[in-house]
């Protein structure tokens, strides 16, 4: 029944991405053991090490008050500059994926990269993330991860200004390397 259920899942979101290259979703959730259901961590020991990327987008949209604030770099609160603290809180993020994500792989990161911009026509910050590796297995985890926390830290500094904020548009854009090779979302014009 699962089977059948997240077979239906994933034709049903094939538009959602295409593809570039040879990547196909797989008709099986790999952290989950196909007999019982139960929770594991995939096995990556026979995988050979390759230049893993991934780049991830998400955005909060706040009030005309609260952006007005961010746009004059007047969000100095007592916990600091709004937009400096979400990039450092992303980057930190982005290094400790595998201890909140349970079954994620602890990985050495070479490079984090968060990009915090203000965005008028909606009164958003857009946040950008790059992240690679050099290893077994992918981080678009660990991209997925900066950006959010990046965007949890800024409703955290705006948060005394602004109650009403949204966090949206959370995904993985772009990843390159490994089996499935080079992938990109479509309609990622909104990241640039």
């Amino acid at each position: 029944m699962l089977k059948r259920a997240l077979s239906h899942t994933l034709r049903a979101n094939s538009h959602v991405a295409r593809p570039l290259g040879q990547w196909r979703p797989m008709s099986h959730l790999t952290h989950t053991d196909p007999e019982t259901g139960e929770a594991r961590m995939v096995s990556v020991t026979q995988k050979n090490d390759s230049k893993r990327q991934a780049r991830a987008f998400g955005r909060i949209v706040l009030s005309a008050d609260a952006f007005a604030l961010l746009e004059k770099n007047e969000m100095h609160t007592a916990k600091g500059n709004a937009l400096v603290v979400a990039q450092i809180a992303g980057i930190q993020a982005a290094k400790n994926t595998a201890q909140l994500i349970p079954l994620c792989h602890p990985l050495l990161l070479g490079v984090i990269d968060v990009r915090l911009v203000l965005n008028k026509s909606d009164s958003s910050v857009h946040c950008n993330t790059l992240v690679e590796t050099t290893g077994k297995t992918g981080v678009e985890m660990e991209a997925l991860t900066a950006a959010s926390v990046a965007l949890l830290t800024v409703y955290d500094m705006c948060k005394a200004v602004d109650k009403h904020m949204v966090i949206e548009d959370l995904s993985v854009v772009e990843k390159k390397g490994g089996k499935s090779g080079h992938w990109i979302a479509p309609n990622t014009a909104k990241t640039k």
